[in-house]
């Protein structure tokens, strides 16, 4: 979410200095090459040749910006967890260069009440400064990669300050990028709100993943039931099945969520069950390799697509980690494909051919050519009876 925003800032008229603390990825930012779907290289190419985008690991850089986004990922632990290392490093690394005055705006996702809690003080900390000195607002990120119709220009942005003043700050820098706000009333709205969204989306998706279980018991295709309900123009949204939900949000924001309803004795029950179901669908898709092969054992598997959505390189959440796993316990020889991904694992992509006795479709890139598989049977996740 840090370079789409760059590059916005940059075509507005800013200039941006993009800090990572991995220097390979700052390198090939330098290099001009990106390392995201939706960005060009020859923006970034643009941006470093005219002086725009100064792409760095030292902090000292950002000593003269009277803006700073806070971007970096909220995931879970092993234990799953909620896990803010990565923005409590962020924080106190930016913090000694935070000048009075100075707006700090975080997008990461976090759970409700951290802004407060937990960001404010480490800042106050860490600055040397009062609370009153610097300004400090929250807008959680909405961007869906690869995504055509919705981006930073169209999608309205949530934005909360810590008080009115950062908050009309935060509301006039993201208006000067073109994009459209929304106003929340508190910091504590906008955290919900963002725990929301992706809360939504684990539910129906886990939801429609159970009911294309039912359907494929009774032999019916569950992508024409779910193209019958969306005939009717209100009160349903499409939802399609999958081997899961992956990615850095989706299986990951509404953890934070039920944790926090947890803290205060409020347990969300829809999402647990939600996640239960998400994490299970690995499990299931075992059970039906055995049920086409007879036996897992000793049989060659190749599972195409092993990011967390199609056309997309991401592989952070994805449940094909999971599938592949289930897969050799079974004591299965496993192979992958995945020509954006390359490297995964310590492992690398295998070309399409039809010396397998099963191929797993997990996640249908749009330059897949499922022909040079012959004709080996085809497991499709997304729907198949």
């Amino acid at each position: 979410m840090g370079l789409p925003l760059a590059i916005s800032a940059i075509k507005s008229g800013f200039k941006v200095i993009g800090v990572d603390s991995n220097s390979a990825r700052a390198d090939s930012i330098n290099n001009g090459i990106s390392p995201v779907e939706d960005i060009a290289n020859t923006e970034i190419q643009q941006a470093i040749t005219t002086g725009m985008l100064f792409p760095t690991t030292d902090y000292n850089q950002i000593k003269e910006c009277k803006t700073i986004l806070i971007c970096v990922p909220t995931p879970l632990t092993e234990a799953g967890k909620p896990n803010l290392s990565f923005l409590e490093v962020a924080i106190k690394s930016v913090s000694p260069f935070i000048r009075p005055g100075t707006l700090v705006i975080v997008e990461s996702t976090i759970a409700t009440g951290t802004t407060k809690s937990f960001i404010q003080p480490l800042i106050k900390s860490f600055s040397g400064l009062n609370e009153k000195d610097f300004l400090l607002a929250y807008s959680p990120e909405r961007i869906d990669p690869t995504n055509k119709s919705w981006n930073l220009s169209n999608t309205p942005k949530l934005v909360s300050g810590i008080n009115l003043e950062s908050q009309i700050h935060a509301v006039t820098f993201y208006n000067s990028l073109g994009i459209n706000t929304f106003q929340c009333d508190s910091v504590e709205i906008a955290e919900t709100a963002k725990l929301l969204e992706n809360s939504f989306r684990l539910v129906n998706i886990s939801f429609i993943n159970e009911l294309s279980i039912f359907c494929n018991k009774l032999n019916i295709d569950i992508n024409k039931v779910i193209s019958a309900a969306a005939t009717k123009p209100y009160g349903f949204m499409p939802f399609y099945p999958s081997i899961g939900a992956g990615g850095h949000c989706i299986p990951v924001d509404p953890i934070y969520l039920a944790n926090a309803a947890q803290a205060v004795g409020a347990p969300s029950r829809f999402i647990e069950l939600a996640d239960q179901i998400n994490q299970e669908m690995p499990d299931y898709f075992v059970g039906r390799a055995e049920e086409k092969l007879g036996s897992l054992k000793a049989k060659k598997v190749l599972v195409v697509g092993v990011s967390y959505k199609p056309n997309v390189a991401d592989v952070r959440e994805s449940p094909v980690e999971g599938l592949i796993s289930r897969l050799r316990q079974k004591n299965a020889h496993v192979s992958w494909h995945d020509d954006l991904v390359k490297e995964w694992n310590g492992e690398k992509s295998v070309a399409l051919s039809s010396q397998y006795d099963l191929v797993i479709l997990a996640t249908p890139h749009a330059y897949l050519d499922l022909t040079k598989l012959g004709n080996v049977p085809i497991l499709n996740t997304r729907g198949s009876i």
